[in-house]
């Protein structure tokens, strides 16, 4: 009986690690006007594995 207890564990346990995410930071920077319909933007991601970094920076044009 304690083996198959142990057997279940550790199966809920594998299941629980490939369910969860690796850690990963989201980076906005959002400097756009709100009324701006098609702000200028640059983005970037980098994945190692262990660890992702989105950012995204946006901005609106000075209309002269």
């Amino acid at each position: 009986m304690r083996k198959k207890s142990m057997g279940l564990a550790a199966l809920a346990l594998v299941m629980v690690a490939l369910a969860v995410r690796h850690p990963s930071a989201d980076i906005r920077v959002l400097t756009h006007d709100a009324a701006d319909q098609a702000p200028s933007r640059v983005q970037a991601a980098v994945d190692l594995g262990v660890m992702g970094v989105s950012l995204l920076v946006t901005w609106s044009k000075r209309l002269n």
